[in-house]
């Protein structure tokens, strides 16, 4: 037996090892189009590897992907985060647990990972082919055919975990597969403004986004970078409106209430307070709510408070206009940019075109699909790469 597997990813490395495992006298090749393998376990977690997620109940772990998540229970129930641990522990690979329940290999190397699915590739004799890129699919009466930039090659069964290749995507639907259009997931808002220029690296600790028009809100750190905003609240809402943000073209506005659960009627009692109990204090001297003070300063001097405004004095018209700005900040946004190098889209192959009990084509037999071809996407946080494994693991048990 034969088993071809398009994408020298992290899905595809997975599938190949679990599938030579428990089929020792199969064939099993990847053919990758780069000259590097594993490149999105390189960069993911910041070189880091964030490569699971300590929680491990299915009802927890679907709750972190907006496309999808219902479909992945009963695949977390046969291979959970809990499961990926113990696998990579049986192979040298021990992980270690973070506040934020995100999972990294003891060494924070990505390299550890790498290493040890080249290695464990390599004593189960899967065949690695770099630099083989795939021009066509074609579905012979028994098996595969791919015409290869190496040759044509034919297998009994073929896995395709290419990720996010536009050209795979081409290729499946010619064969007959519908595919749900991809757009970007997980990505930042470009924003200039001149109340965040010249503030990248400045972070808080719980913000409240809204993107206005819509039901879309999150909540969570933000940190702001040369073209925008970022962290965790706006990536997760990218995530959430990844098809109705990729419909407005990428342009829209949001509120920003930097104080997270304070509103703005809080604000002004706080504000008050000090008003009345350290009248004298200069309000462009004196941060409020733990805010970063450098934002403080250029937020107040947007809203025209000088250095010589103090608490006991503070003008109505300076004071609404500052609670309105930390409260209700409004901001348009205008496009996009990747997060890091660990892009993610939303769509590709239906899901309604696979069986989820062994992620095998439901009408093209030995076809099977995986990780970021077929239409799931998760949160950051080691949720894609653990559907990437459950997805891999019930494949290789099920081919």
């Amino acid at each position: 037996m034969k088993v071809g597997i398009i994408g020298g990813g992290a899905t595809g490395f997975f599938a190949a090892i679990n599938i030579a495992e428990r089929h020792p006298t199969w064939e099993v090749e990847i053919l990758e189009k780069s000259n590097k393998v594993l490149s999105k376990v390189k960069v993911s977690g910041g070189g880091r590897c964030n490569v699971t997620n300590a929680r491990s109940k299915p009802s927890e772990l679907i709750n972190f992907y907006p496309r999808g998540g219902k479909s992945l229970y009963q695949v977390f129930e046969q291979f959970t985060t809990s499961d990926m641990v113990n696998w990579l522990a049986q192979r040298g690979v021990p992980t270690h647990q973070e506040e934020d329940l995100r999972m990294f290999p003891t060494t924070n190397d990505s390299q550890t990972i790498i290493d040890c699915f080249l290695n464990t590739a390599r004593k189960l004799r899967v065949k690695i082919t770099k630099n083989c890129g795939v021009a066509k699919i074609i579905q012979e009466q028994e098996g595969w055919s791919l015409a290869t930039s190496q040759g044509n090659q034919t297998f009994d069964k073929l896995v395709v975990a290419s990720g996010g290749s536009p050209a795979v995507w081409r290729m499946l639907e010619n064969i007959g597969l519908n595919i749900v259009p991809p757009v970007p997931s997980l990505f930042t808002f470009n924003i200039k403004d001149p109340r965040i220029e010249g503030l990248m690296g400045i972070s808080f600790s719980d913000v409240k986004i809204k993107i206005i028009g819509t039901k879309l809100y999150e909540a969570g750190p933000l940190l702001i970078t040369h073209w925008g905003l970022s962290g965790p609240a706006v990536l997760k809402l990218s995530a959430w409106g990844a098809r109705e943000l990729a419909a407005k073209d990428y342009k829209f506005n949001i509120t920003v209430n930097y104080l997270g659960e304070v509103n703005s009627d809080q604000a002004r009692t706080e504000i008050i307070q000090l008003k009345t109990n350290h009248p004298k204090r200069k309000v462009l001297n004196y941060p409020l709510f733990g805010l970063p003070k450098r934002f403080w300063e250029q937020l107040c001097t947007y809203c025209d408070i000088n250095d010589e405004v103090i608490f006991g004095e503070f003008p109505k018209k300076q004071m609404n206009k500052l609670i309105e700005e930390l409260t209700q900040g409004f901001y348009s946004v205008d496009g996009k940019s990747t997060f890091k190098e660990e892009f993610v889209t939303s769509g590709g192959i239906k899901l309604t075109e696979v069986n989820l009990s062994t992620f095998e084509s439901k009408r093209f037999p030995n076809l099977y699909l995986a990780g970021e071809v077929i239409d799931i996407d998760a949160l950051t946080g080691g949720f894609n790469f653990q559907a990437c494994w459950s997805e891999a693991w019930m494949i290789s048990q099920n081919i």
